[in-house]
């Protein structure tokens, strides 16, 4: 059995982290890996400047820094930002996968230019990141939000009949005017529209948290994980600080 860490970048109550599990149920898994999801023991409270996203990617490492030596055969993360995603792989020897980078990439493989559909304006700066990193600028069509501030808790239940119609018409537009053939969804925290917008698209539509445990499951059974030359180990690891830093950090945050 693999067994497979994923990461959820906030703190959050067993019911909360059971929306976050409801992922697993949009995507057929092989019935040999076992998924455990994990939150972090602090974060910011949303991913808006560039502070949060330093605390983000620190929260996110000491998640799952104990990873291999917890026995989890790869680690998958719970954030369109990618948090965490480039130190983790700086740490572990097993497969790191984040949702990001991977869902554009697969959206360029099924369609020629695609269009993120959002909850927020002020997440515009992750998905501008990961566009100027990979330097895919010609294959984004567009980023549609809604503007509508998200919830990291209850994620879009018993908000279903008022948010689904934005998102449908957001991604009509995008298709329509902005000539996208593939629609991302922009954050890991939107899974439930998914079938929805599937359903009522005539384009394929990403849904990322799933795509990475497909990808895990891939990268596992042609016996593939990241590159050390790419992700040097730290000659110095810190992890007894970090460990630290942030059991302080829950402490205080509560």
């Amino acid at each position: 059995m693999k067994q497979i860490l994923v990461i959820v970048p906030f703190p959050m109550s067993d019911q909360n982290l059971a929306m976050r599990k409801q992922q697993l149920k949009s995507v057929q898994l092989s019935n040999k890996m076992e998924f455990t999801f994990r939150p972090v023991k602090a974060a910011p409270k949303n991913y808006v400047s560039e502070a949060d996203m330093v605390l983000a990617d620190i929260a996110i490492l000491e998640a799952g820094l104990t990873a291999e030596l917890d026995g989890f055969d790869a680690v998958c993360i719970d954030t369109m930002s990618d948090s965490g995603v480039a130190a983790l792989r700086s740490s572990l020897s097993i497969p790191v996968v984040g949702p990001g980078r991977a869902s554009m990439l697969t959206a360029m493989m099924l369609g020629q230019r695609f269009s993120i559909i959002t909850m927020w304006q002020k997440w515009q700066h992750l998905y501008e990141k990961t566009v100027n990193d990979l330097g895919i600028h010609a294959n984004l069509a567009s980023v549609r939000s809604i503007d509508v501030a998200p919830d990291n808790q209850a994620l879009l239940d018993g908000k279903e009949d008022d948010i689904f119609p934005l998102l449908e018409a957001a991604a009509r537009q995008a298709i329509d005017e902005d000539g996208a053939d593939v629609i991302l969804l922009g954050s890991t925290t939107m899974h439930q529209a998914h079938a929805h917008l599937a359903s009522a698209l005539e384009v394929p539509v990403i849904n990322p948290g799933p795509l990475t445990y497909k990808l895990v499951e891939a990268l596992l059974g042609l016996g593939l994980s990241h590159s050390s030359n790419a992700y040097p180990k730290s000659p110095a690891p810190r992890d007894v600080m970090l460990h630290a830093m942030m059991k302080t950090a829950s402490e205080f945050d509560h």
